[in-house]
């Protein structure tokens, strides 16, 4: 029997790792940090967008956390997200995963959820 995309990507411990570095890096891309960087000033908010962001990844996975967020396409109305902005992130996303030396099929099957999430994110 193989293992789940959450035991791939190391459990809780790793999600909230590479979630967390991966949004580092979004506040550091110039392409993009212009969406993260506001959010240094409300940090109890940043928060509960990392921690959204973590238990998505995770539930997303197949691990235990429950997500509570809002729907993709509620999360970004009216942000109006192009699709170089999108890539940029996705960039940033597999940025961390190669610091976390998560192997490519692992990756596969990172980039084939993270695609199919564009439709629901990419101008909205």
């Amino acid at each position: 029997m193989s293992k789940s995309l959450y035991e791939r990507l190391g459990e809780d411990t790793g999600i909230t790792s590479i979630v967390r570095r991966a949004i580092n890096i979004h506040m550091e891309n110039p392409n993009i940090n212009a969406r993260f960087l506001p959010y240094k000033e409300r940090p109890e908010y940043f928060e509960t967008v990392v921690q959204h962001s973590i238990n998505f990844f995770n539930s997303g996975s197949g691990g235990p956390a429950i997500y509570e967020g809002r729907d993709m396409e509620t999360a970004h109305k009216g942000m109006n997200i192009s699709p170089a902005e999108y890539m940029y992130a996705i960039d940033d996303i597999f940025e961390s995963l190669n610091e976390h030396n998560i192997d490519d099929d692992t990756k596969k099957d990172v980039l084939a959820i993270l695609w199919s999430l564009k439709g629901m994110i990419i101008a909205k």
